[in-house]
């Protein structure tokens, strides 16, 4: 049996591509594809696949969460982050988040399935551009350094907040976010008042543009 894979990402056009190129190595075997985070949940839980292939900026629950919900709930699932985001913040918080390897968007299928094999078989596995920023960066980052040398006060968000925030950026009305979280219309709005103050943000525009650069959400949202 193939090391069973699931493929994380909100283009069907890059899922596709991802597909019919692993389709050429006979010890992968695809199990299934998911377009957001909450569809990977959903996607890990009935597949129980081996390796998820996990894009980071998606609508409704961005990759980063998602894989820390998977890995919390399958510690056996292995995540390899794909993606086109290669600073430091973004590397940081996936590896943060558990995943077992980052590959950048422009590496070639050969490293893909190179990533697979390895993380599958208990490893890790870095592209080289990820690696040249985790050994300048990673360790500054994860130690706070980063935040000081920016000046901002800015509270981290709880898994809950980032939820919300993923959702009011990707445009559902207060009630249908409440209905897909399966919370109350009041409880939506204490989160989006607890947000917006604790990023200091009170906006919309501002809103969105804080999730697409902590990876929340994609432009195409």
């Amino acid at each position: 049996m193939g090391i069973r894979v699931v493929l994380v990402d909100d283009h069907a056009i890059v899922r596709d591509g991802l597909k019919s190129l692993l389709s050429r190595d006979a010890d992968i075997d695809v199990v299934g594809e998911a377009e957001n985070g909450r569809e990977a949940l959903e996607k890990v839980r009935s597949l129980k696949p081996d390796v998820v292939v996990m894009d980071i900026a998606m609508p409704e629950l961005s990759g980063i969460d998602a894989t820390r919900t998977i890995l919390s709930d399958h510690p056996g699932v292995r995540v390899v982050a794909l993606s086109m985001h290669s600073d430091s913040r973004h590397i940081a918080e996936m590896l943060s988040a558990g995943a077992a390897g980052y590959l950048l968007k422009d590496c070639a299928f050969d490293e893909l399935a190179t990533a697979i094999h390895t993380v599958s078989e208990g490893r890790t596995y870095m592209s080289p551009g990820a690696s040249q920023v985790v050994m300048g960066d990673y360790v500054r980052r994860v130690s706070g350094a980063d935040q000081r040398s920016e000046g901002t006060n800015v509270k981290p968000l709880s898994p809950r907040e980032r939820e919300v925030l993923a959702l009011i950026c990707s445009g559902p009305s207060t009630k249908e976010i409440a209905a897909r979280l399966r919370l109350s219309p009041k409880t939506v709005e204490t989160h989006r008042r607890q947000i917006m103050e604790k990023l200091g943000i009170y906006s919309i525009a501002g809103l969105t543009k804080y999730a697409v650069r902590e990876g929340l959400s994609s432009l195409d949202d």
